[in-house]
């Protein structure tokens, strides 16, 4: 038995996934936004301060190490990235009227995937290079 069946009791389709899933990486997004507007103060406003931003990732700040401020970047790319996807799922849906129950589900499967794997290479990518 799933995870998600043992608390509802009821099997969510992948598009409703989805749905919560563009729901959520919103959210996520909006309570980032005050790491998203440091990060980008930090990284273009002089070459100090973005030694500063960069070395945040690699020592960290005070007692919370780098990797944690790297999970909170992966965290933000994986909302932009699910947002963003699942968004021109949405925009591409409207603008074709494809509405039907095998594009739904074949579109929002491809929606989940890519965004994981996307973010999964972003992760590589910022913990290893």
């Amino acid at each position: 038995m799933r995870l998600v069946d043992a608390i509802t009791g009821y099997r969510y389709p992948v598009m409703a996934i989805v749905s919560i899933l563009h729901r959520a990486s919103g959210v996520i997004m909006f309570v980032l936004m005050p790491f998203i507007i440091w990060m980008f103060d930090a990284s273009v406003s002089s070459e100090i301060s973005y030694g500063q931003f960069t070395s945040v990732f690699a020592a960290g700040v005070g007692f919370l190490p780098g990797w944690f401020f790297k999970l909170i970047a992966l965290a933000l790319i994986w909302s932009y990235l699910q947002h963003f996807i699942a968004g021109l799922r949405h925009l591409w849906m409207d603008a074709t009227h494809a509405v039907d129950l095998q594009f739904g589900r074949q579109s929002a499967f491809f929606s989940i995937v890519a965004s994981l794997v996307l973010t999964l290479a972003l992760g590589i990518k910022l913990f290893f290079f």
